[in-house]
């Protein structure tokens, strides 16, 4: 695994499940294009997993 996660939200949440909105803010996503940072851990990577239909990961 790598150290750190880079993802971007690239598709809009408009439309989305709320349980995958809610994946999406807890990610710490609010807006289209906007790119965050988090350790690699089998939590984030399950949440990427949720939303991995919006989301493009590049691990770091």
């Amino acid at each position: 695994m790598a150290n750190k996660l880079e993802v971007t939200l690239t598709k809009s949440l408009i439309g989305a499940k709320p349980g995958q909105r809610a994946t999406a803010q807890a990610l710490g996503l609010r807006k289209m294009n906007q790119t965050v940072e988090h350790n690699d851990n089998v939590a984030v990577r399950g949440a990427i997993a949720k939303v991995a239909h919006l989301v493009t990961v590049i691990e770091k």
